[in-house]
């Protein structure tokens, strides 16, 4: 072979940075007709596991289409694009497609992903939001800018697991079978809402709250004033064991917010003239199992008969029963069914829950033990009847222990100085019957402790939500006695596991307080007769109690007294 031809040949030869080129050629090349032979679903899983560089571009168009919102009311629902087939490789829009990928405003389409139903007929909503997925601020949720101030004023910082889920909804305008574990801020997922309706078309008497007792409807109002405070909402308390003169004066003044108790709201609705709740717009059922469970059922009834038939329910509880049902159906349109807790017995997870094996005549020593244990602490300590709640209260301020009673058989201001007092600190333990186990809000509740383990498992879910509440932890520690076994178990088996044991207990230690707590035994003995001989002297002549002249007012005769007291929940 000749030189030139060598030196030709040479010449030719391709080098390493074009034989890699050839390469990346070919590649582009093969890529190309795969995207254009393989079908949409092998194409989505080969471009998630691969990410080749060739479809980045294409792969970026197609989630900026893909990715578009349609607003129905003031829930945002996203379209799920389906990718189309092809030939080029080059991305296509599937709202292109005549009909696929749209919502309407009365129902969204084969591409959207449709809530299942119950089996009450009511549509449920899963309470576990795709990743990514959950708002971060109340603004996502579609709350305005005033009632956002509100929340930042009151440290509500994110929205909780029930307001994410149910204050879109109802911004919607659909009634809500909401259900959640005590503690998880179902009182501002309705206040909200209404107070948004609220400002966009303002008038009187716009939403009623109904709620089992006194307590608990003194804090709703308290929520709504605070939530509304940017707004100036004027709310109304009824409740009974209160005159209901001063309470008609208010209705007078047109509040854009009721908060009753049914029985006393029945009582305004017979017997208060001009006042009437005909132009409502929103009803609220707050802790809707316990209204049932105080037989209001028969008012209910009577109330369901006055409101319009144009208005947005809903009805809020940490437990659902069987007797809801027919209410449901009585009171609600075509509900959205928000549950968060996965079972009717749900705790929050940040609540440590123990118990005490103890004998029994031992109990009062061990709980002055447990309450040293604790010193320092905020402390709600329930019994089950106001004997107990009485007597507890003065063996402890005998010890020294700053200790305040709160129950039935107490007037409606001493029941609410007790709760105020208890809230400002300035005393560290409630005595309570289980009028303090629903509803109320106390942050700063530190340990619950169970003297007498409650009748049934429901009321022990929400004693022990008296703490661990907004996030925060708590300990709820039960006293169980070789009586109490029974009741024990059957609150385990509803709670679905085992309650572990109170670690670190002496005997030693304990009884070092039997002499001690002999003592203030004694002492608050005498001052419970005491008390018996004051409330039998000041009987004399009276009569009535608290409900006195007004309960005929209410309703008269038996059946009046009857509806007064009805919420007055003694435990």
């Amino acid at each position: 072979m000749s030189a030139f031809k060598k030196r030709k040949l040479e010449h030719v030869t391709p080098s390493p940075r074009h034989t890699d080129f050839q390469g990346k050629q070919k590649k582009a090349r093969a890529s190309l007709e795969e995207i254009s032979t393989s079908k949409p679903g092998q194409l989505k899983a080969k471009a998630a596991a691969t990410e080749p560089r060739s479809t980045n571009k294409v792969k970026s168009r197609s989630e900026e289409q893909t990715g578009k919102v349609a607003r129905n009311g003031h829930k945002e629902i996203a379209i799920q694009q389906e990718e189309s087939e092809a030939s080029d490789g080059g991305p296509s829009s599937a709202l292109d497609d005549g009909n696929d990928g749209k919502a309407t405003r009365n129902g969204a389409s084969d591409a959207i992903k449709a809530p299942a139903i119950d089996g009450a007929g009511s549509l449920a909503v899963d309470d576990q939001p795709e990743d990514g997925a959950t708002p971060k601020t109340f603004a996502e949720l579609g709350v305005i800018d005033s009632l956002c101030d509100a929340c930042a004023n009151l440290n509500f910082k994110t929205p909780t697991a029930i307001q994410t889920e149910s204050i879109p909804i109802a911004l919607s305008g659909r009634d809500i079978i909401g259900l959640a574990e005590t503690g998880s801020g179902k009182t501002a997922a309705f206040a909200l809402p209404i107070l948004q309706a609220l400002l966009d078309k303002p008038q009187p008497m716009f939403g009623l709250v109904l709620a089992p007792t006194r307590e608990l409807a003194y804090q709703i109002s308290q929520q709504f004033e605070a939530l509304g405070s940017l707004i100036n909402v004027r709310c109304a308390v009824i409740v009974g064991g209160m005159d209901m003169v001063p309470q008609a004066i208010a209705l007078a003044r047109k509040p854009h917010i009721i908060v009753a108790t049914p029985g006393r709201l029945l009582d305004h609705l017979e017997n208060t003239k001009g006042f009437s709740v005909s132009k409502l717009k929103y009803l609220v059922m707050d802790e809707a199992d316990r209204l049932l469970d105080l037989d209001f059922g028969p008012i209910l009834d009577k109330i369901l008969q006055v409101l319009p038939r144009e208005r947005k329910t809903m009805l809020f509880s940490a437990t659902m029963s069987t007797k809801l049902d027919n209410l449901t159906r009585a009171a609600l349109s075509n509900p959205v069914r928000v549950s968060i807790s996965t079972s009717s017995y749900q705790t929050v997870a940040n609540l440590k829950q123990r118990y005490l094996f103890i004998p029994h005549k031992f109990k009062d020593i061990y709980l002055i033990y447990l309450l040293h244990e604790f010193s320092g602490q905020s402390c709600i300590l329930f019994t089950r009847t106001v004997h107990e709640t009485q007597r507890l209260a003065f063996l402890l301020r005998a010890l020294g222990r700053s200790a305040i009673p709160l129950h039935g058989q107490l007037a409606q201001s001493a029941r609410l100085g007790a709760l105020n007092k208890f809230r400002a600190g300035s005393r560290d333990i409630l005595v309570a019957t289980d009028v303090a186990a629903r509803g109320l809000d106390i942050p700063s509740v530190d340990l619950v402790l169970n003297y007498d383990l409650p009748p049934d498992s429901k009321t022990y879910v929400h004693r022990v939500g008296r703490t661990a509440r907004a996030g925060k932890s708590g300990v709820a520690v039960s006293v169980v006695t070789q009586y109490d076994i029974e009741v024990f178990q059957r609150i385990e088996k509803a709670l679905g596991k085992k309650l572990e044991e109170f670690a670190g207990v002496s005997r030693e230690e304990v009884m070092v307080f039997a002499e001690r707590v002999g003592e203030a035994q004694r002492v608050a003995i005498g001052e419970m007769k005491n008390m018996k001989d004051k409330m039998e002297g000041g009987r004399g002549g009276k009569g009535g109690g608290i409900g006195g002249g007004r309960a005929k007012r209410g309703g008269g005769g038996s059946g009046g007294r009857t509806r007064e007291g009805m919420d007055v929940d003694e435990g």
